[in-house]
């Protein structure tokens, strides 16, 4: 079996409120807006929602996948998609975890790609010479990267609508 694999976990504090961010990290449309890398999702038939990924890869070049995943957790506090059980090839688990901290909130993301194949080149022609381990550190590359300018962009946007909104209006 041929495994590529790619963990990131990263928290950071947002200056909203704990509804608005649960709010947004459950809107499938930011990671599709502010996630590079994201081609798209679809919710489908069954619960399965369906997330298009593009990554570049070092002497590979870009690389499609599809990831079918399902919510397992929707609690007021904590978010998680899981792989879809149909799911044979490739691997996603995504969850975000919400803890008020004063007039901040907390977010803790963690997400987990894999990719499973029988054969490398069932991956790409080129992927048995590059090998798991080269494909597998440049994979978490990328997908830190990704993650980062999500939150990156996340943080940005979250926190300026609530500027908007705290900002006084004048009636004339």
């Amino acid at each position: 079996m041929f495994r590529i694999k790619a963990s990131y976990t990263e928290q950071l504090e947002l200056k909203t409120t704990i509804e608005r961010a649960r709010e947004f990290f459950s809107e499938f449309r930011n990671f599709v807006d502010l996630m590079p890398g994201i081609e798209g999702i679809r919710k489908e038939a069954g619960g399965i929602t369906r997330w298009m990924v593009r990554a570049e890869v070092p002497v590979i070049g870009p690389v499609h996948a599809t990831f079918a995943v399902e919510k397992t957790e929707d609690e007021p506090h904590r978010l998680e998609w899981s792989p879809a059980r149909s799911e044979v090839k490739n691997y996603l688990r995504y969850a975000a975890a919400f803890e008020e901290c004063g007039q901040k909130v907390l977010v803790r993301i963690a997400q987990h790609v894999e990719l499973r194949r029988p054969h490398a080149r069932d991956l790409h022609k080129l992927a048995s010479l590059v090998g798991e381990g080269r494909i597998s550190a440049e994979m978490q590359k990328r997908v830190r990267e990704m993650i980062r300018t999500f939150l990156e962009r996340a943080q940005a946007k979250l926190e300026s609508e609530l500027d908007i909104e705290e900002q006084p209006v004048t009636v004339p």
